[in-house]
């Protein structure tokens, strides 16, 4: 499984799940690191089918409408620390990777892991 973390979360995130195996990338490991655009991102999502984590709305909006990006996870834990969201993860990966394994969109909130089937 092949992820790519937007840029409005951690690279932490991106560095934990390639310890967990996995290849993940970040926006700072793109050309324009940070400042990558959208549709760039969504871009190298489907060449390298890669799965998007974001708390980007404007990425849902473009699942929804051109179901770009294939597979979203979408986190919407709203303003929490960096080691609060790595233990969201750490705590739940196994649900995560489940979920986004059979649904093509994942939605995680403080309270709850959702998939939209």
């Amino acid at each position: 499984m092949k992820f790519i973390v937007d840029a409005q979360l951690p690279k932490s995130l991106a560095d934990f799940l390639i310890y967990k195996g996995f290849d993940a990338l970040h926006t700072l490991d793109l050309p324009a690191k940070n400042k990558s655009k959208d549709n760039y991102i969504i871009e190298i999502a489907l060449t390298q089918n890669r799965i998007v984590i974001t708390k980007d709305s404007d990425f849902l909006d473009s699942y929804l409408i051109k179901q770009e990006p294939e597979k979203l996870i979408l986190v919407k834990t709203g303003n929490i620390t960096n080691f609060s969201l790595l233990n969201v993860f750490s705590n739940n990966l196994d649900l995560i990777i489940s979920l986004i394994d059979k649904s093509n969109l994942v939605e995680i909130n403080t309270n709850e892991i959702i998939d939209h089937l």
